[in-house]
């Protein structure tokens, strides 16, 4: 799969003028061979395994250790998991309302989407049981009357 003027998809097809593009959820996309030449393209699984890139959020008065002890838990179960990569758990910015925790696993890259979308599952299921909440923007509305 490549990343190419905003799209991403597998090459079906190079013609001379055009580069056939299939997206994963089934479009054809027809990019012109000038724009590829003259722009980046990323070429995704070349090297057989990826980074499945995460952030969660936590709420400030949430206890930080235990959520990436318990990130770490539910990643180490994913057999899909490299094991031989080093798993990156880290405090990657204070937001608005929440502590977002950055997790990054290794994985094989025909596996990356499975485990993506089961993490964003089981970590809610997780975290609901630990009593660990995911907090969400809100915001104060004040009305004055006259």
């Amino acid at each position: 799969a490549i990343k190419a003027q905003g799209y991403v998809g597998s090459v079906e097809e190079i013609q001379i003028f055009n580069t056939i593009l299939k997206t994963f959820d089934n479009q054809r996309i027809i990019i012109p061979n000038g724009l590829l030449s003259n722009g980046c393209v990323t070429n995704i699984n070349v090297n057989g395994t990826r980074r499945v890139d995460m952030v969660f959020g936590i709420g400030y008065d949430d206890d930080i250790a235990k959520a990436k002890a318990l990130l770490r838990t539910i990643i180490e179960a994913d057999e899909r998991v490299l094991k031989d990569q080093a798993v990156d758990i880290w405090v990657g910015e204070h937001g608005e309302s929440s502590v977002n925790l950055f997790v990054r696993p290794w994985a094989n890259a025909a596996d990356y989407w499975g485990i993506y979308f089961d993490m964003m599952e089981n970590v809610k299921v997780e975290f609901d049981k630990a009593g660990i909440s995911i907090p969400f923007p809100q915001r104060d509305v004040h009305i004055q009357q006259k």
